[in-house]
């Protein structure tokens, strides 16, 4: 399975992320954030994709164009725990535009659910 990953400047939510990486079994883990996000560590290999804080249509834009080829499956596990629903919106779009299945996944007391 294939994550891809929001993170947002926000650090308070990038421990759901890095549980999420860390109790999932990935054959591949995209992050995407800001600068700042950058900064993030997790246990596992990720490849990292930096986007810049634009409008809605412009950020779905970015998206798109750096996620296209990247995405080896049909389908792709998809953590938004963390980020802004502009930014959410955004990448869900793109996903189903380029166009690719979406599985959505979090980390709760039981352990790692697929929503």
């Amino acid at each position: 399975m294939e994550l891809l990953a929001l993170i947002s400047s926000g650090k308070n939510t990038w421990g759901q992320v890095a549980g999420v990486i860390k109790r999932g079994s990935w054959d591949n883990i995209t992050l995407i954030g800001d600068n700042f996000a950058k900064k993030f560590t997790a246990e596992k290999n990720f490849e990292f994709i930096e986007i810049k804080s634009q409008s809605l249509v412009e950020l779905r834009k970015e998206f798109l164009k750096k996620l296209k080829g990247k995405i080896k499956g049909t389908e792709v596990v998809l953590t938004i725990a963390s980020g802004t629903g502009k930014e959410h919106m955004a990448l869900i779009s793109a996903l189903l535009n380029i166009p690719v299945g979406v599985r959505f996944t979090a980390l709760t007391k039981e352990g790692l659910v697929f929503l």
